[in-house]
């Protein structure tokens, strides 16, 4: 390993094998990719978005794009369970380049092992970094304590530190979001072992219960009013959320296609004694299917670039951001459901790669933005908001 390797050397094939075999166990026992885990922070993948002065490897927005896609070619619930430590650190990164210090604490403990998580998704809570049903509660000193459930916690079993958003309806200056870093010592904070879902299951995004857990003073980096909010905060969290998360189904969409031709390539027909590949209708279907792939990669990058740059797309940088997670999933879908066809039968039968694949795909429209929402947002970029 090189001292600040690229993404195709910290993420070597060898690397990629051992982690696509255990994708199978940890799918089968409902497991935590704990192994993966450790080795990504041997490699130092956790620290990727630090800058070198802080002891990071200083990459960019678009290598953890890049990167994040080739690791959900092996192990896409391992992808999307760190991707919550990469959103943090992106964060961070993205307020330091633009001279922001503020979390600067989050790059320097990530490069310390710091293992970092998002509590910002709760129930029914629809309005996602805009609102929040959690409790948010001043207290003398300057800390904050927070009272409420946060659900899909990936890293449940790992993280160390833990993000997290509360309304603040005590305050003279109230009603006010406050976002703030919790510790896992916390004796008030529990988590709940409730993870049982059809695909992504390695993430053990569990619930999370705050019982008037402590952000202390320091660790509290934003009081915002209520909906949406143009905050350089909030928007880093929203691109690199977007971004990452899109990376993730790109990369799986990817190994879905390499199953595709390799099952084209080695299967024979019965009735014409040709391999499948030969098929005019699977000829297609692979086609069509790498046609919807191969822009998908080029946009995230693309967008990955502007924000580290702060290109200014002004009122239709949430639009971009929101369109491009909806098209990327969709996209993702419609290649497994394409290689899946012609794959066969045997992608029905637990184990099997691809019928994996055709589980953790599903998860993509369960993350924000969705499809309704992604609209309303192009919507109101394009049109404005409806007159009341």
């Amino acid at each position: 390993m090189t001292a600040d390797p690229s993404p195709e050397t910290l993420l070597d094939d060898d690397l990629l094998s051992r982690f696509r075999e255990r994708a199978a166990g940890y799918d089968r026992d409902n497991a935590f990719f704990a192994d993966d885990l450790a080795e990504l922070a041997e490699r130092g993948y956790l620290r990727a978005l630090v800058p070198t002065g802080l002891g990071g490897l200083g990459w960019s927005l678009a290598d953890v794009v890049r990167a994040q896609s080739r690791l959900a070619t092996a192990a896409p619930a391992t992808a999307l369970g760190v991707n919550m430590h990469l959103v943090w650190t992106g964060v961070a990164r993205v307020l330091h380049d633009r001279g922001d210090d503020g979390l600067d604490f989050v790059l320097a403990e990530a490069a310390g092992g710091e293992v970092y998580a998002f509590g910002i998704s709760e129930i029914g809570n629809d309005l996602m970094l805009f609102g929040s049903g959690t409790v948010a509660d001043p207290q003398p000193d300057g800390s904050v304590r927070y009272t409420g459930r946060k659900i899909f916690t990936s890293l449940a079993p790992a993280w160390t530190r833990l993000g997290v958003h509360g309304l603040d309806t005590a305050s003279p200056d109230g009603p006010k979001l406050v976002y703030g870093f919790i510790d896992r010592e916390d004796p008030d904070v529990r988590t709940l072992d409730d993870w049982d879902t059809i695909g992504m299951r390695a993430t053990q995004s569990r619930t999370t219960v705050l019982d008037g857990a402590v952000a202390a003073q320091d660790r509290i980096v934003r009081r915002l009013d209520p909906g949406p909010n143009a905050d350089p905060f909030v928007f880093a969290i929203f691109a690199c959320f977007e971004l990452f998360l899109s990376a993730v189904y790109a990369g799986l969409a990817e190994r879905a296609l390499a199953l595709a031709v390799h099952s084209a390539r080695s299967r024979t027909s019965a009735r014409t004694g040709l391999p499948r590949s030969e098929d005019p209708a699977v000829r297609r279907r692979i086609a069509e299917a790498a046609l919807a792939l191969d822009g998908v990669q080029p946009q995230l990058v693309g967008l990955a670039v502007d924000v580290a740059d702060g290109t200014d797309h002004g009122a239709f940088w949430f639009a971009k951001l929101s369109g491009v997670k909806v098209r990327t999933v969709q996209a993702a879908r419609d290649v497994v459901d394409a290689a899946v066809r012609v794959a066969g039968g045997a992608t029905y039968f637990a184990g099997n790669e691809l019928g994996r694949l055709q589980r953790d795909v599903l998860a993509g429209g369960f993350h924000p933005s969705s499809d309704d929402s992604a609209l309303n947002t192009i919507a109101n970029a394009w049109l404005g908001p409806v007159q009341d």
